[in-house]
């Protein structure tokens, strides 16, 4: 007697899914203007993506990929979240204000002191969306694009730890990238300028085939 053959198992769409939910953050964002770093002022919270076309060598695939209007694979990712929300509460209730324009501007800030960055090599997409998806997109939004400063060079989007945590070394994003001024009380990185240009171009032939 033959045997029956194995159904396959079909799982049902569920909308209300987390992944599904993020994922549809995602997509918005990718619908979302293309800006200039950091762009005009406007009100809210929420997710970002920042893009780079400019000749710094490691990052020639990167910005190869992103040219002609493309953007196609951000450099970075991140969030804004209210000031509620980093206190340990959902801000909810919070007042955002203007904290998704004023992260982007930090971001910038940080570039435009660089001694081998351009600020005008770099672009971003935002989208302002409610408190409790904020985390969630982010997340959804490094595993789908897995960024280089997210994944290999971390800590550009670090800030100044205080005079009384000064034992800490310095981001390895300050270590290829120098020019903030506190990041050079710090104690040396961890790897040298040239490890972590192999690590970067390493990484994004891998990412970018």
């Amino acid at each position: 007697m033959a045997s029956k053959e194995k159904q396959p198992v079909i799982k049902p769409f569920n909308p209300l899914d987390k992944r599904n939910l993020g994922e549809s953050v995602a997509e918005a964002l990718l619908n979302a203007a293309v800006w200039s770093l950091p762009p005009d002022s406007f009100i809210g919270a929420g997710v970002y993506a920042l893009y780079y076309i400019g000749p710094f060598p490691v990052y020639e695939r990167l910005s190869k990929i992103n040219k002609d209007s493309q953007y196609r694979l951000p450099i970075y990712v991140g969030k804004a979240v209210p000031s509620g929300a980093r206190k340990g509460g959902l801000g909810l209730d919070a007042d955002h204000g203007q904290a998704l324009y004023k992260r982007l501007t930090e971001h910038a800030e940080s570039i435009k002191v660089t001694r081998n960055l351009k600020l005008s090599d770099f672009f971003c997409r935002f989208l302002v969306v409610d408190d409790i998806w904020i985390p969630l997109a982010e997340s959804m939004l490094i595993e789908r694009f897995k960024p280089v400063w997210n994944r290999v060079l971390d800590g550009f989007g670090n800030h100044d730890p205080g005079s009384g945590r000064r034992n800490g070394k310095m981001p390895q994003w300050d270590c290829l990238h120098p020019g903030r001024e506190w990041a050079t009380r710090l104690q040396p990185c961890a790897l040298t300028k040239e490890q972590l240009e192999e690590r970067v171009i390493a990484y994004l032939q891998e990412l970018i085939l």
